[in-house]
């Protein structure tokens, strides 16, 4: 077993004043050639913006984007036709595909909102680009892992181009679980949303991530009071 830690502390910082942005990779004005990427997992952006603020129109090819709001909502609208909120609670996919142009803002005048967004490349280029979004409280399982995104298009949350999983749990207890690997030759990544974890050696905090590879099975002791979110990508880009 192979693990990487990526600490809170070590991500990069960089304040734009309307938005706060940590990046666990390389990413922007942010470079460490020792943070490029985890397997296919290319970007993990921790995200603060102030209301009303956000990103103007932007293109996107060739790449699987998810995004998950952790307080207040997100104004999108983009090329495909889409445009309404994400809130907390919920979750968003875009399949970039052959080019996508899309906005995404504070949709709130008065609060701000946090959010994480993922990168993952995708197993095939030059596909159609594709939108999705739903709510977690149909897949919610108390003190559990619960599927959010698979390869599957007839899984129970969204699916991406990518033999990625993609699971989140929130515990009000202490657990101890096995995370036993989909697909073999994949990897593992686990970002700390709030909370405590603890994996091996490594006790892991709020805002802390690990990508682990080299495994069949990983054991990881939960502390209640913990958001979690675990990823298990293809390690070959």
């Amino acid at each position: 077993m192979n693990t990487i830690v990526h600490k809170s502390n070590t991500r990069g910082h960089v304040d734009h004043g309307w938005l706060q942005t940590y990046h666990t990779f390389s990413f922007a004005g942010y470079y460490n050639p020792e943070r490029v990427h985890f397997g296919t997992l290319r970007v993990l952006n921790d995200d603060v913006i102030a209301p009303g603020q956000g990103f103007g129109t932007h293109p996107h090819e060739n790449m699987e984007i998810i995004t998950i709001p952790l307080s207040g909502m997100v104004a999108h609208k983009d090329s495909m036709g889409n445009e309404g909120v994400i809130r907390e609670g919920e979750v968003q996919v875009m399949s970039a595909g052959t080019g996508i142009t899309h906005s995404e803002f504070n949709g709130s005048n008065d609060k701000e909102v946090k959010l994480v967004q993922i990168w993952i490349f995708p197993r095939e280029k030059g596909l159609k680009p594709r939108y999705g979004q739903l709510s977690l409280d149909d897949l919610k399982v108390k003190d559990k892992l619960f599927e959010v995104i698979s390869p599957s298009k007839n899984g129970s949350g969204l699916w991406l181009n990518s033999d990625s999983w993609l699971f989140m749990g929130d515990f009000e207890n202490d657990q101890e679980m096995i995370y036993d690997l989909k697909k073999k030759g994949n990897g593992v990544y686990l970002f700390v949303i709030s909370g405590s974890i603890y994996i091996g050696d490594h006790d892991l905090e709020s805002k802390d991530g690990i990508g682990i590879s080299d495994f069949d099975q990983i054991r990881i002791i939960i502390k209640g009071g913990t958001h979690l979110l675990l990823m298990e990508i293809p390690m070959s880009v």
